[in-house]
C-alpha cells in the first residue's frame, strides 16, 4: 500500500523541472508582458500607469497601421505562394524517377537559418551587386538597377520571395504525406470513369487532401504573422519603417526606442492573434472525422 501510494508523488517530481521551466521561462514573463502594457515605461525609470492608453494608441499611429497591413500582406502572400506552391510541387514530383534529387533541392533552403537565407536573400536583391540585377543586365544588354528593398510595396514583395523559398520545403513534405495516405481506390475508380488528371485532382484528390491542407494553411498563417528573422536582416523594417510587420514593430519600439509599454501592449495583440490561430489549428487538427485510414 505504501508503495502504491507514492507512486503519484514520483510522477509529479518526474515532471516538475519542466514545469519549473515552463513557469520561470514562459508563465512569469508572459503575465509580466501583459502587466506591463497598461504602462508607460521605458525600462529605466518607475513604470507609470496608464490604463488603456497603450491599445488606444494604435489607432492613432501610422507605424503601427503600415506594420498591421504588412502583416497581413504577408499572411495573404503565404497563404498563394508557399502553400499553393508546396501542393504544387507535392503533385508534379510525386511518383516521378528523380523525386528523392527533386525532394532535396527543395528541402535544403529550409535548413538553413532565418538570419543566413536573410543574409543571402539581401546579397540577391542588392541594387548594385545583387545577382538579380546583374542577370537581368546579362540577359537584356542593359544596365538594370532595380531597388528591390527601397521602393514600396516592392520590398515587401521581395522579402515574401525570399519566405516562400524557404517554406516552400516545409509544405511540399507535409503534402507529399497527404498524398501518400490517399488510398488509391478512389483514385483509380474515378479514371476508368473516364476522368482527366485535373479532374481527378480536382474532384477525388484534393478533396480527400483536406485535413492536411488545413494542417497546412493554419501553420503558414501562424508563421507569417510571426516573422522577424529575414525582414530584420535584410531591411530593418525599413526604408521608414514601410516594410514592418508586427513582430519588427514591436522589437523596434521595445528594444530601440526604448517605449516598453507600447511594446508590451502590441506583443499583447500579437499573441492573442496567433493564440486564436493556433486553438483553431489544435481543434482542427484533432478532429477525428478529418482523418483518413
Amino acid at each position: 500500500m505504501g508503495t502504491k501510494n507514492q507512486h503519484p508523488l514520483i510522477s509529479y517530481l518526474f515532471i516538475l523541472p519542466a514545469f519549473v521551466l515552463v513557469f520561470v521561462l514562459l508563465l512569469i514573463p508572459m503575465f509580466q508582458n501583459i502587466y506591463y502594457s497598461f504602462f508607460e515605461w521605458d525600462g529605466i525609470s518607475p513604470p507609470v500607469f496608464n490604463g488603456l492608453k497603450n491599445y488606444a494608441a494604435f489607432f492613432s499611429d501610422s507605424n503601427f497601421i503600415t506594420s498591421f497591413i504588412n502583416t497581413l500582406i504577408w499572411v495573404a502572400c503565404t497563404l498563394v505562394l508557399p502553400v499553393f506552391g508546396g501542393l504544387l510541387i507535392a503533385v508534379f514530383i510525386r511518383g516521378m524517377r528523380l523525386e528523392k534529387f527533386f525532394k532535396s533541392i527543395f528541402f535544403i533552403p529550409l535548413t538553413i537559418s532565418f538570419v543566413s537565407t536573410g543574409a543571402i536573400w539581401a546579397y540577391m536583391f542588392s541594387r548594385d551587386l545583387g545577382v538579380l540585377n546583374n542577370v537581368a543586365s546579362l540577359l537584356t544588354g542593359l544596365k538594370v538597377r532595380v531597388s528591390w528593398l527601397t521602393h514600396v510595396p516592392l520590398n515587401t514583395f521581395s522579402m515574401i520571395i525570399a519566405w516562400t523559398w524557404q517554406q516552400l520545403g516545409t509544405n511540399m513534405v507535409m503534402f507529399l504525406m497527404g498524398l501518400v495516405s490517399i488510398p488509391r481506390d478512389p483514385v483509380e475508380a474515378c479514371i476508368i470513369d473516364g476522368a482527366s488528371k485535373w479532374q481527378t485532382f480536382v474532384h477525388v484528390t484534393f478533396p480527400m487532401l483536406k485535413p492536411i491542407t488545413t494542417v497546412v494553411i493554419t501553420m503558414a498563417m501562424v508563421n507569417s504573422f510571426k516573422v522577424f528573422d529575414i525582414i530584420y536582416v535584410i531591411t530593418r523594417g525599413g526604408p521608414y519603417n514601410s516594410s514592418e510587420t508586427l513582430a519588427v514593430t514591436m522589437f523596434r519600439e521595445t528594444f530601440t526606442m526604448f517605449r516598453m509599454g507600447y511594446g508590451a501592449s502590441i506583443s499583447v495583440i500579437l499573441s492573442v492573434i496567433i493564440i486564436i490561430i493556433s486553438v483553431f489549428y489544435l481543434r482542427t487538427s484533432m478532429r477525428k472525422d478529418l482523418l483518413y485510414y
